[in-house]
Parts: structure tokens; C-alpha cells; sequence
């Protein structure tokens, strides 16, 4: 672009500037030629009053010899506009009201349970000392069995769904930004991640997850936690019911989690947690039906909530940090594994993590399939001055290549307070279980 003059819009000439055709000047009298226009007689202008001697004339057009005018600066009175008491907002940050029972964790996590299976989860959450826990349901019955405060719950509906996921669907649909606004009140702004826990056989979880999901991800888009270039900031629990539930409840199970797992692979949700409730059964037969719920519930969240509270740790050993665990969280599929490490030898550890991967929590899992791992190894001191340095290298070893090629392991050796030493896994970025459902539809259920 050429370079713009002043002297491009102002005249240099000083007789050209007195020649110009303002009001006041003199139009030119001869036109092209030299034919003289004849000069019209002017009406005669009224003479203006002679100024009052307390008020000065102030002339239109200042000769070049008179001194500047000060002029009186504009008030808002002389604009006749009445302007209200408009409050400024204050400079000083608000802290966040909602926090949790501890301050040693790697994420603040927010969570939030979608009918009765979900509620009971973000209720063990709860009792873990997580505190931006909220909980919805169709059926205030369901609600009211949850021990948080009430105003961390949400009804949106009477009766319930029926096991008909349908029904929920559209309840959340309706009451979506009643629900956003809910979540936005319990999770506070402070948190940095969300996990949404839903039963899946469950009319309520099963037809709610997904779109409490979408709200969460809106949630954190407005404020600020989540943009097109960032990864996704909302996992999920969902738990699978057991065999002995009903076929109404199986294909409920199926239809959610085929779902989710689209949407795992899609990178809009992760982590995905599986519960696998029927694996808890075989895992732990001897459980009492008051037992079982409670230990397939802090089956998952204990371990999950180990992870995040060591990777915020120290050690003396090896660490496993936050960066670590942020790997895990962003590789879409997981499944948790302890085992505790009876025989301290190369052999014995390294049976303990074989052993770990076959009491993962979820069913037909295939760890070939996975590309990133955590394994933390936790003990007394006693015991872990006594270890040789080599045999927990051949157990870790051992996982890396049961994982196959290009995959990571991430390793952490802790001192702890309890007595023994024990071995807990995270498998990350596995692929979608191919017979997840296998023992729900045998033959397609000839008999239906």
C-alpha cells in the first residue's frame, strides 16, 4: 500500500485555501471563457445583536492571529441523561465454595450419578471425601435412599422410567438446562474433570448417561475447560448388571454401553470405566447381598481414587505422576487391577501382576490390546528394603510385554502404612471387548 500525505485532503497553496467555495467566501464571477455572470443583489442579512458586555463573542471562524478558545469541558447534566448506579465488578477472585475432604490429589474431579446403579457409585464417591458429587433421578424413592446432602440431588420426574430407557431420554431432554444449572451449582468451577456413573440395565441410567454427558461437555465449555483442540475432559462409570436381572435389563446394558464405546472411539468420552458386576460375582462368591453392591461399587472407585491421590505423591522409590496419570485418563478405555504380592521373588511378582490382570474388573478383557499402563507397587517399608530391585524390574517387565509393541508402562513404587506389599494396574487404550456380552446373548435367545 503507498504511503498516505496529509497533503493529499489539505490544500499547500494559502491562495487556493482562500479561494474556497465556504459559506462566507465568495463565488467565483467569471465563468470558462471570460463571460461575466451577472451579480445577483443580496438580500439584506439582519445584523446580529450586539453582544451583552458579561458575555463575550466567541467568533465562528477564528482569524490566524486570534488566541485559541478554551472551551468548557461537556458534563453529564448539560446532556440531560440520567445515568443509574451501574455496580462495577469487583477485582478481587472468589474462591471456589466447593471442595473436597482432601487437598493431596493429582485431579479435582466432579462426578455425577444418573439413576439408582449411577447415584450409588457417585455415592462412593462421596464417602471417599469427593465433594462436588451430584445425583439425578426419575423416581424420588430412588433419590431419597442416597445418603448426600439433598441439595446435591436432582428429581426430574415421577415414578421413575420403568426400565425404559426411552422414557428417561426424554425427561433429560425436556429438563436439560435445568439439569446444566444443577450441575453447575453442585461441581462449583474449581474442578478440572468429570466422570458421569450410570447403571446400565437400568431404565434411568441407561436412557439418561448419554445426555448427561453432551451436558457436561456444554458445562465445560462455557466455562472454559474444554475447546475443539482440547481432549476430552468427561469420563464414565458404567456398571453392567449381573446375568440374573432379566433380559429387558441385558439389552438395556447392551444398547448404553455400545454407545459409550462409539463414543469412546470417537474421543468424546474418556476415561470409559466398565463394571462389570457379573465378574465382581465370580470374584467374590462369598459376598452377602448386603455386601455386594458396596464391594463392586469401591471396587472401581477405591482403586480410582488410589491413583489420583499417589500420582499427587512423592517417593522415595520410583513416582508415578500427575502427567502419568493424565495419559491413562485421555487413552479412552480402562480397567483396574489389585492383587497383593505374597511371594516377594521374581517369580512370585510377577504371578501377582498375571494375577492382577485376570481380577481386572472388566470382563473379556484383552491386554494385548492396550497401548499404556500404570503399575504401582505399594508396600511397608520393612518390606520394601527387603525386595531386590530386580524383581519388581521383571514384573514390570513381564506387563510390558504381555502389552505388546509400542505400548508404555508407567511405574511407581510407593512406601505405604499397611503391612505386605501389593500391586495395583491401570490398562488404558484397550480395544472395544468383543465378547462383552457373550454370556447375556447366547444363541440370541432363542426362547425370547
Amino acid at each position: 500500500m503507498s504511503e498516505t500525505n496529509i497533503s493529499d485532503y489539505y490544500p499547500q497553496n494559502p491562495e487556493e485555501e482562500k479561494s474556497t467555495n465556504l459559506p462566507g467566501f465568495d463565488a467565483p464571477s467569471q465563468l470558462v471563457g471570460g463571460e461575466s455572470i451577472p451579480e445577483e443583489p443580496r438580500p439584506e442579512e439582519p445584523r446580529p445583536e450586539e453582544p451583552r458586555p458579561e458575555e463575550p463573542l466567541i467568533p465562528a471562524i477564528a482569524s490566524e492571529e486570534s488566541e485559541p478558545s478554551e472551551k468548557r469541558p461537556l458534563e453529564i447534566e448539560d446532556l440531560g441523561i440520567d445515568l443509574p448506579d451501574i455496580p462495577l465488578p469487583d477485582d478481587e477472585i472468589i474462591e471456589d465454595s466447593v471442595k473436597d475432604e482432601f487437598d493431596d490429589a493429582a485431579f479435582n474431579f466432579a462426578v455425577v450419578g444418573v439413576g439408582q446403579g449411577g447415584s450409588r457409585i457417585a455415592e462412593t464417591f462421596w464417602n471417599l471425601g469427593y465433594r462436588r458429587v451430584g445425583v439425578i433421578n426419575t423416581a424420588k424413592q430412588d433419590l431419597s435412599l442416597i445418603k448426600i446432602p439433598e441439595e446435591n440431588k436432582l428429581l426430574i420426574g415421577e415414578g421413575g422410567a420403568g426400565k425404559n430407557p426411552d422414557v428417561a431420554d426424554e425427561v433429560f431432554r425436556i429438563r436439560y438446562e435445568d439439569i446444566l444449572d444443577f450441575l453447575k451449582k453442585v461441581f462449583g468451577t474449581s474442578y478440572e474433570r468429570v466422570l458421569v456413573c450410570a447403571g446400565a440395565g437400568g431404565g434411568t441410567g441407561a436412557g439418561g448417561a448419554a445426555k448427561v454427558l453432551e451436558i457436561c461437555h456444554d458445562l465445560n465449555q462455557s466455562l472454559g475447560k474444554e475447546t475443539k483442540d482440547t481432549d476430552a475432559k468427561v469420563g464414565c462409570v458404567v456398571a453392567l448388571p449381573t446375568r440374573g436381572e432379566g433380559i429387558k435389563v441385558q439389552e438395556n446394558a447392551k444398547n448404553v454401553t455400545s454407545k459409550l464405546l462409539g463414543l469412546s472411539k470417537a474421543g468424546v468420552v474418556s476415561p470409559l470405566i466398565i463394571l462389570d458386576n457379573e465378574k465382581i460375582k465370580q470374584l467374590y462368591p462369598k459376598l452377602s447381598v448386603n455386601q455386594f453392591w458396596s464391594t463392586a461399587n469401591n471396587s472401581v472407585c477405591s482403586i480410582f481414587h488410589l491413583f489420583n491421590k499417589i500420582s499427587a505423591k512423592e517417593s522415595a522409590y520410583t513416582t508415578f505422576d500427575k502427567a502419568d496419570l493424565e495419559t491413562i485418563f485421555s487413552s479412552g478405555i480402562i480397567t483396574f487391577g489389585a492383587t497383593p504380592i505374597k511371594d516377594p521373588s521374581d517369580t512370585g511378582i510377577s504371578y501377582a501382576i498375571r494375577d492382577n490382570l485376570r481380577k481386572n474388573i472388566l470382563a473379556g478383557i484383552d491386554v494385548s490390546t492396550g497401548n499404556i499402563a500404570a503399575c504401582v507397587v505399594i508396600g511397608d517399608k520393612k518390606s520394601l528394603d527387603n525386595i531386590p530391585q530386580a524383581s519388581l524390574e521383571h514384573g514390570f517387565e513381564q506387563l510390558s510385554r504381555m502389552m505388546g509393541n509400542n505400548s508404555t508402562v508407567h511405574r511407581g513404587i510407593y512406601a505405604g502404612a499397611k503391612e505386605g506389599l501389593a500391586v495395583y494396574t491401570a490398562i488404558g487404550g484397550l480395544k472395544s471387548p468383543e465378547n462383552l456380552f457373550d454370556y447375556f446373548f447366547k444363541v440370541d435367545r432363542v426362547y425370547k
